[in-house]
């Protein structure tokens, strides 16, 4: 990318770094944002392949599959490059045209992809695959000496995600289980859900404990009325001194002493009634 920018003035060029940078560091956490920077760049420079790329990745990532197509086919003129072929495909199934995805995963362009390209062709097609209800058929897409392998690279949680995922919508749900608690050792980074899909599984539920509301739900039901619908009556038995004066204010005890002081007199006056 460098390398090509050095194609541009230097003011020109630095002005494009700083977009395309702020579009890598937002792409994941603030996307729509990322698609703003990505469009100045583009209108900075659209003959970069860098940028177009850029500009296809941010359009791709907030769903503007049309957008992002042009883009990805716009860079690979540029570059010569195969390596898009895969999001290429998927952006044909983002646009509900899941048999072109498919014919993409038969053209020679899969043949120049590196080994994590193919299996993130092979993902694409699976989910093509089940964009027409062909389950089964999305399930032996997915079987590869990739997703046999112990070994753990890079794609290995969400190859094995996927097929786990297949599993579950063939019908095959005890298999599914294994191969999302496969998916789950594999992901390290936290890329996919296999944990929560896992327990989803086996009826179990995930909480917050730091969840506001659930705070606030406790301190509820601390204080819901007793079984049988009777309310907790409020008076307390206090067992010493320190007691009596956190429950009462000072204004309570000084009433309190009078009374005491009082109370003889008033007990005479009564006897002599």
């Amino acid at each position: 990318m460098r390398q090509e920018l050095k194609s541009l003035p230097k003011t020109l060029a630095d002005d494009v770094a700083r977009n395309l940078v702020m579009v890598a560091r937002l792409l994941d956490s603030e996307p729509e944002e990322a698609y703003q920077y990505s469009r100045v760049a583009l209108r900075l420079a659209s003959r970069v392949a860098a940028v177009r790329e850029a500009a296809g990745f941010a359009s791709y990532m907030t769903q503007r599959y049309s957008e992002a197509l042009t883009e990805f086919r716009a860079a690979r003129r540029m570059t010569g490059r195969a390596d898009l072929w895969p999001v290429m495909a998927d952006c044909e199934r983002g646009l509900g045209r899941p048999e072109r995805a498919l014919a993409m995963a038969g053209e020679p362009e899969v043949k120049q992809l590196d080994k994590a390209g193919q299996v993130e062709m092979r993902l694409v097609a699976a989910g093509a695959r089940g964009d027409m209800e062909q389950f089964d058929a999305a399930v032996v897409t997915l079987q590869s000496p990739e997703l046999a392998s112990n070994s753990v690279q890079p794609w290995t949680a969400r190859l094995r995600y996927a097929y786990a995922d297949a599993l579950i919508a063939a019908g095959r749900a005890d298999e599914a289980r294994e191969w999302f608690a496969k998916a789950a050792d594999a992901d390290t980074d936290g890329t996919t859900n296999a944990e929560e899909r896992l327990a989803e599984i086996d009826g179990l539920e995930f909480v917050d404990a730091l969840d506001p509301e659930l705070e606030d739900e406790a301190a509820a039901e601390s204080v819901a009325p007793a079984a049988g619908g009777e309310t907790p009556d409020d008076r307390e038995i206090f067992e010493d001194e320190e007691d009596v004066e956190e429950y009462y204010d000072e204004d309570d005890l000084e009433i309190d002493e009078d009374y005491d002081e009082d109370e003889p007199k008033r007990a005479e006056q009564r006897d002599d009634r």
